[in-house]
C-alpha cells in the first residue's frame, strides 16, 4: 500500500509533513479546471478535487489524496491569474472586503472515496495602488488562487480570518487527518 499525493503544491507537501506523513509518490493530475457555466464556488471546488483524485493512477490498495483551493468573492471564482494585470484586478476586487476560501479534500483507496470541504472567511485590508504594485513585483501571486498566498508577503494584507488557517494555505490539517485515518492511513508516522 502506497500513499500518493496528487498535487504539485509544495505547500500541501509541507502541511502533510506536519502530520508526520511523507508521500511515497507525488503525482499531480492533469485535468481541465475550467468552471462550468454558472457553477458556484463550493460545488466547483468539490468537483475539481473529485476529478483530481479520480485522475491519479494508483494501485487498488494505494491511498491517493488530492485537494483544490478556490477563492470566492460572492458567486465569482477567482482562480489562478493568467498575468500581472489579472492579478491586479483580483487584488483590487478583494481590497477592503471579506471573501471565502474553500478547500476541498478527496481521499481515494480502491473504489472508496472520502471527502470534506472547509470554508474559511478572509478579510483583505484596503489596498493602495503602490501596495498592489510592490506585491505584484514579488511574483508571489503566480500560480495562486485569488492572486495571493496568506503565508507569503500577502499575509501583510490580511488582518482577519475566520476558519482554518491551514485550509487557506491549501490543506485543512484536522479534516485531512480524519480522512486519512478513515481510509486506513495512520498519521504521525513518517519523517518529521
Amino acid at each position: 500500500m502506497a500513499f500518493i499525493l496528487g498535487s504539485g503544491s509544495p505547500r500541501r507537501l509541507d502541511l502533510l509533513v506536519q502530520l508526520g506523513i511523507t508521500p511515497d509518490a507525488v503525482r499531480p493530475p492533469e485535468i481541465d479546471e475550467t468552471p462550468a457555466k454558472g457553477e458556484l464556488p463550493r460545488a466547483y471546488c468539490t468537483r475539481i478535487s473529485r476529478e483530481k483524485v479520480a485522475a491519479v493512477e494508483a494501485g487498488p490498495d494505494d491511498i491517493v489524496l488530492c485537494a483544490d483551493t478556490t477563492v470566492a468573492l460572492g458567486r465569482r471564482i477567482l482562480g489562478k491569474p493568467a498575468d500581472a494585470g489579472e492579478a491586479a484586478e483580483f487584488l483590487h476586487a478583494l481590497s477592503g472586503r471579506r471573501h471565502r476560501v474553500i478547500t476541498a479534500v478527496a481521499v481515494r483507496c480502491g473504489g472508496r472515496l472520502w471527502e470534506r470541504d472547509v470554508v474559511s472567511q478572509v478579510k483583505v485590508k484596503r489596498l493602495s495602488d503602490p501596495e498592489v504594485n510592490r506585491y505584484l513585483a514579488t511574483d508571489d501571486w503566480k500560480g495562486k488562487a485569488g492572486a495571493y498566498a496568506i503565508q507569503g508577503p500577502a499575509g501583510a494584507f490580511i488582518p482577519w480570518i475566520s476558519g482554518s488557517f491551514s485550509a487557506i494555505v491549501g490543506l485543512p490539517l484536522a479534516e485531512t487527518a480524519a480522512l486519512l485515518t478513515a481510509a486506513g492511513h495512520p498519521i504521525f508516522k513518517g519523517d518529521t
